[in-house]
């Protein structure tokens, strides 16, 4: 197949060292692709250390809604023989690889002999007219965009938006460097390869292009959110980013501790005011928190925390993505107490939850958690502008001035039977109360009394069922009548739904479901399982923790747990070979 036949469905890397600026081009491509009505999906895979190592950013344009990378790739500009060299197996048969070749030729020792290689060495051209090499990366867009047959006017208006930012002095020669690319493309050597290639324009609806982090910060500011105290990590630095560049425009407050165990507990004393609040962080900093996430738990304190994972253990790989949290997000903490913990699969999907996180803190008056992966949270992909109207903030129980005036008195965890108690704003009039993480009374006052131990132990319980009907169910396709299911979460969405598929269009019938609230387990999970005769438990992590979690809650023995814990995200093409050939061995297996 040649390329040109699969421009409706394209998957493109740009690689190279840090610094190189193989993420500019990439941010340039996904403007052009995006204005031609292409849906994206954007990823990038960077080392683990604060400079130098390849630095890769993927992007795979498709016609149809796609919610994971693809299975190869089909053009690679490189800047770098090492970037070349670790994605030589990933390659398409076709694929086309553009080379700069500034310092040697290529090594295609690992490449197939069907792979069109093109060496122009953008660096030495980049230092000979410009006398640097940073301008090598504008040069390698002029090539891509000639080899596409883009207009050099659109083409030069992409690259235009994207370093907008930057002075004229730096723009100009980045637009002179991107001209001479455009003309090196036209070179007798590569023009008589048989290209350009021709992208034609797809049709899409108005999109928005946006990561993980950054939609889960916009639910929370949508439902009224207006404080967020956070500690800098990876892969979840970007919501304090987003924060403190828009919040202040809606009059609150988006402030950087000195760590993650100061940024829950400055956390928690803002929501004890009445602010809708919300923390965020990582790995080995949620671990951190843990004590915080107790406490507010315990003396019922509506609080968000987002955890977007990463691979562990301890520092583990901090750009790569993992679903290890799974277990410590459902029990951590000392002691038991209500908690929700919901986990959203795509950018779209992060909006709505961090608006539905915002509301369900304040109506369980506790810790509410957004379990995202370092895939959900930092890919960025086209989606559907988000419906602000849509989103109201929820106030839960809170008593306003009136209706405390109301009450005979005010008794700041009385017993309800849903279990929220109704609760008033620190310095509302009439509204004084006790506010502690010890065992207490109705008043707040403390207590060991084993009566009203089993009182307030059986009331913070009961938030749970009070909220459960609301929680956000799971989204479930495929052929509905299939023997056959796949779960997965977060960043595993998109692949369960396409390799879902691809196996019912290749006669396999597979049903899937997306599970959107871990915890507690929605009853819907179970019945999912129960339809099947056996369920494929998809995740990013070595021991199976939600199919440990999902086993514990109606699973009856029927998943087969598919783990993965390397760093690599799930390719659609893997998961359909490993489905599609157990079940061809279990029905030879039944026939004999």
């Amino acid at each position: 197949m040649t390329i040109s036949a699969k421009l409706d469905d394209l998957t493109i890397m740009v690689a190279g060292q840090g610094g190189d600026g193989s993420l500019t081009v990439m941010n340039v491509l996904s403007e052009l692709f995006g204005r031609r009505g292409y849906h994206l999906y954007k990823s990038r895979n960077v080392a683990s250390r604060i400079k130098g190592g390849i630095a890769a950013a993927q992007m795979r344009a498709s016609v149809v809604s796609r919610g994971c990378t693809g299975d190869q790739i089909d053009l690679v500009v490189a800047f770098d023989q090492e970037a070349v060299t670790n994605v030589g197996a990933d390659l398409s048969p076709d694929a086309v690889v553009v080379f700069d070749s500034s310092d040697k030729p290529l090594d295609r020792r690992n490449l197939a002999d069907s792979v069109r290689v093109i060496e122009i060495p953008f660096g030495r051209y980049a230092v000979r007219d410009l006398r640097r090499d940073l301008f090598k990366n504008s040069m390698s867009f002029g090539v891509i965009s000639q080899l596409m047959n883009i207009d050099q006017d659109e083409a030069e208006d992409c690259l235009r938006h994207t370093l907008h930012r930057l002075p004229e002095r730096v723009l100009l020669p980045n637009i002179d460097s991107f001209a001479d690319g455009r003309k090196f493309a036209l070179a007798d050597e590569i023009a008589s390869g048989g290209y350009p290639w021709h992208l034609e324009r797809a049709t899409r609806a108005k999109h928005l292009m946006i990561n993980g982090n950054d939609a889960i910060a916009f639910g929370f500011m949508a439902a009224g959110g207006r404080f967020f105290c956070g500690y800098p990590i990876t892969p979840a630095t970007e919501i304090l980013e987003w924060l403190q560049k828009h919040l202040p425009a809606m009059g609150g407050v988006a402030m950087q501790a000195e760590d993650e165990l100061a940024a829950i507990n400055i956390a928690l004393g803002a929501a004890m005011t009445g602010v809708r609040t919300m923390t965020a962080t990582s790995s080995p900093g949620f671990s951190l928190m843990a004590e915080g996430i107790s406490h507010a738990g315990s003396a019922e304190i509506p609080l968000v925390i987002t955890n977007s994972q990463r691979a562990g253990p301890s520092t583990g790989m901090p750009t790569k993505p993992e679903q290890s949290d799974i277990a410590m997000m459902i029990h951590c903490g000392n002691g038991e107490f209500p908690r929700v913990v919901l986990a959203p699969g795509d950018p779209g999907d992060c909006f709505k939850i961090g608006a539905a996180a915002t509301n369900l803190a304040q109506r369980i008056q506790g810790p509410v958690i957004i379990a995202v992966d370092q895939a959900v949270a930092q890919d960025a992909r086209s989606v559907t502008p988000f419906d602000l109207e849509a989103v109201e903030p929820h106030d839960g129980a809170r008593l306003s001035e009136d209706a405390l005036q109301a009450m005979a008195t005010y008794r700041r965890y009385e017993l309800d039977p849903s279990g929220v108690s109704p609760w008033a704003v620190p310095g509302t009039k009439g509204g004084m109360s006790l506010v502690t993480g010890n065992e207490r009374n109705e008043w707040g006052l403390v207590t060991t009394v084993p009566a009203k131990r089993r009182e307030m132990m059986e009331k913070r319980a009961a938030k749970i069922d009070h909220v459960r009907a609301d929680l956000p169910k799971g989204i479930r396709g495929g052929d509905r009548a299939a023997r056959v299911g796949i779960i997965g979460c977060g960043m595993q969405s998109g692949v369960i739904a396409e390799a879902s598929e691809r196996l019912n269009a290749r006669g396999t019938p597979v049903q899937y479901l997306q599970v959107r609230t871990l915890w507690p387990v929605l009853d819907e999970t179970a019945e999912f399982i129960r339809s099947c005769d056996h369920v494929y438990v998809v995740e990013h992590n070595g021991e199976g923790q939600l199919a440990h979690l999902l086993d514990g809650h109606g699973a009856f023995g029927n998943l087969r747990s598919l783990t993965k814990n390397d760093g690599v995200p799930f390719r659609c093409a893997d998961l359909v070979r490993h489905i599609a050939t157990f079940e061809a061995n279990t029905m030879h297996g039944d026939a004999a």
